[in-house]
């Protein structure tokens, strides 16, 4: 028991490793459709390559997508919405007419604002005139009466998008109902022009001695407010109705019995043939998935705990760092299940089409966080898992695989905005172009290409921008860097650099030369270059605490070290690390970027003191740690890169005479006693690589160092 425990403790991050893997398969089987897979593959416009098929049992051929789009267009065309007639609110309206007429002729004349005698005496007899008040409001009534009959119907709920033009409705009045032409009605629009026109036509053609106070009187008087829709859409039974029809649509064109041939070797596939065979694919997934379900998950956890086991072998063989970082396995295997809960979505409900599903993000955002090998293999992973369960899979893997490839090679330079908006048009283009050649090839003509493909494609290259604001989120939850990032703190604009030059001239400056060398050297044997310029860059920023008790700031004859004894002037020249980091945390920068603070000195010794130290007191034990950075050592290629940079570059500083000879024993001298102290251990770089970095050293050095013409005086 104490053995197993101790095992634990000392494999504790490979099994939590291990176990959210296995986490991860769980999930992404419960994400996955619940169906079986049809074991066959096959194309439109290409020959049958498998044995004779048989009906393994009665199943339905289903009708296309577009037959039942047209036949439900067809029965939408002709069905009649169902309209209400209001027999109150006519009667109501009516009322309301005769008596606010009545009483508004009796009032209009004494609303007039003329007081002369003459102009009473008119009013007065324009009130008086019962005969004309009573035609017009007999007249009027006959007209209101006459739209309200035809019916005043208002079409704004039928005219939405998308909706047909009704040129019949179902009207019910009472317990009766009547199909009505549409035309035959009025708008509350309509019916006020009809009844305005009629009574503009009357006034003229009377000649009434009094037509001008007949006029005004109608031009207060709103005969408008009379006018109300009494035919009203009732959606319910409308819909209940439409519901009815739509249902009553048969989805199946036929029958084929259990036994019955279906296709034979060598036989082309016809349109009809494709027909029959999606439809018993269509039954057979969905008989497999109710009958043997718990045989279909078993089956499905299989492919997929295969299909983690090769990212999991991938890293434990290639990226092993990233295995014992729990962090980076937790996104990795979000990234998978992420992809696959939205495939799983849009297999499962079927509202869009799944290629229009970015899988190419996947590539992009772990090509920005880590390697292309890296995202070139987690996302054919993903692909594979995601086409086993798609119609037409080899279709879906090759397009996506493929996407997924242009996606990693054409996004370089991911701190410029513009190179997204390139990646996603290179990735609809080839999805176009590989589509195309694919339809040419099954279909065997332009005619048949279905041309929504291309729209679809589109879509997935407008969301497949979305990656941008996505690696920003990613980089703030789980702590990692971007290029974009590293741009933006490798800039010697950056207020704490400046502050580093205005504090530390020298030490500002040696930060240059060692990010131009490591950089150099990355270039040579592979890495990330602005991930070693922005490390070397705030390497030694812990020196602006006491910046005068290092070399480089120090002016000549002016030693502060002097003064002092060997271990305090040692624990100054150590501290400048944990220093270093105290400023990079308060200062917010990323713990990658601390890494490089933290490893740059690795456990190496600060040579100068500690011989002094020996030469002076030889006769003393002297503890080594005094005089030792705590590290830790370099656990990357960039760590290890800008640690022998940085002593490079402070080495080439101290030579009397510089030359090629001087130089190359200086660089090749200094790196092996780095990797006699085990300084490069942890980090997974190899002697090809290490012989690379010293050739690019002493070739930079050198040119640094270069003979200048002398001048005459």
């Amino acid at each position: 028991m104490v053995r197993f425990f101790t095992y634990v403790r000392n494999h504790y991050r490979i099994i939590l490793a291990v176990t959210l893997f296995i986490a991860s398969s769980f999930l992404i089987v419960y994400l996955l459709p619940m169906e079986g897979k049809f074991r066959y593959e096959y194309h439109k416009g290409t020959y049958w390559k498998h044995e004779d098929l048989l009906a393994p049992f009665n199943f339905p051929v289903y009708k296309t997508k577009e037959e039942l789009v047209h036949e439900q267009d067809s029965i939408l065309r002709d069905f009649k919405p169902y309209f209400i007639y209001n027999f109150e609110l006519t009667e109501k309206r009516l009322e309301e007419f005769s008596r606010d007429f009545e009483t508004g002729w009796k009032e209009y004349a004494v609303k007039q604002l003329e007081t002369t005698e003459e102009q009473y005496l008119i009013n007065r007899k324009f009130r008086e005139n019962r005969e004309a008040s009573e035609q017009y409001r007999q007249m009027i009534s006959q007209w209101l009466n006459e739209v309200y009959l035809a019916g005043i119907i208002d079409l704004a709920p039928l005219e939405k998008p998308g909706r047909f033009e009704f040129t019949e409705i179902m009207l019910i009045k009472g317990n009766l109902a009547e199909v009505k032409e549409v035309a035959e009605m009025y708008s509350p629009k309509t019916a006020f022009e009809l009844v305005n026109n009629r009574l503009t036509e009357y006034i003229e053609k009377q000649k009434h001695p009094r037509a001008d106070q007949i006029t005004g009187f109608f031009k207060e008087f709103n005969i408008n407010y009379y006018i109300a829709v009494n035919v009203t859409y009732d959606e319910e039974k409308s819909q209940l109705l439409k519901d009815q029809l739509l249902r009553a649509i048969s989805r199946t064109r036929g029958m084929i019995e259990e036994g019955q041939g279906i296709i034979s070797k060598g036989e082309f596939i016809t349109n009809d043939k494709y027909i029959i065979l999606e439809s018993l694919r269509t039954e057979y997934e969905k008989n497999i998935g109710t009958v043997a379900g718990q045989l279909v998950n078993i089956g499905k956890l299989v492919i997929v705990l295969a299909s983690l086991l090769l990212i999991f072998l991938f890293l434990w063989n290639f990226r092993r760092e990233m295995l014992y970082d729990t962090r980076d396995t937790l996104f990795v295997l979000l990234m998978v299940v992420l992809m696959i809960f939205a495939a799983g979505i849009t297999l499962k409900y079927d509202l869009i089409s799944i290629y229009i599903m970015p899988f190419a993000i996947v590539p992009i955002i772990l090509r920005t966080f880590f390697d292309a090998r890296l995202a070139l293999f987690v996302h054919v992973v993903t692909v594979i898992l995601v086409g086993f369960f798609v119609p037409n899979s080899y279709l879906f893997v090759f397009l996506n695989v493929f996407a997924g490839m242009v996606a990693i090679f054409s996004l370089t330079n991911l701190y410029r905005r513009s190179k997204f908006i390139v990646t996603a048009f290179m990735v609809v283009f080839s999805y176009a172009l590989i589509y195309m050649g694919t339809a040419i090839v099954q279909e065997g003509n332009f005619n048949t290409i279905e041309w929504k493909y291309f729209a679809w494609f589109a879509y997935n290259g407008i969301l497949l921008l979305i990656s941008y604001p996505l690696i920003y989120i990613f980089e703030r939850l789980f702590g990692f860097l971007s290029d974009t990032t590293l741009m933006e703190l490798s800039d010697t604009n950056q207020p704490l650099l400046r502050k580093l030059a205005e504090i530390a001239p020298g030490t500002f400056q040696h930060s240059l030369q060692v990010a131009n060398l490591a950089e150099e050297a990355v270039h040579k044997i592979g890495g990330n270059p602005l991930l070693v310029r922005t490390g070397a860059l705030y390497h030694d920023i812990g020196k602006m605490d006491k910046p005068f008790y290092f070399i480089e700031n120090q002016s000549a004859g002016n030693n502060p070290h002097d003064n002092i004894p060997f271990e305090q002037s040692a624990l100054i020249i150590i501290g400048h690390v944990a220093k270093g980091v105290e400023i990079a945390r308060k200062n917010s920068l990323p713990e990658t970027i601390i890494d490089f603070i933290r490893t740059h000195h690795g456990t190496s010794t600060v040579q100068y003191f500690y011989k002094s130290f020996l030469k002076k007191y030889p006769e003393k034990d002297v503890d080594v740690s005094n005089f030792s950075y705590p590290g830790p050592k370099p656990f990357t290629r960039e760590m290890a890169i800008v640690m022998m940079a940085d002593s490079v570059e402070a080495a080439s500083r101290s030579l009397q005479q510089i030359n090629d000879k001087t130089l190359d024993k200086m660089v090749e001298g200094i790196i092996h006693a780095q990797m006699e102290e085990e300084q490069f251990n942890d980090a997974n770089i190899t002697f090809r690589d290490i012989t690379a970095i010293k050739e690019v050293f002493r070739e930079r050095l050198k040119n640094i160092n270069h003979a200048r013409i002398t001048y005459p005086e």
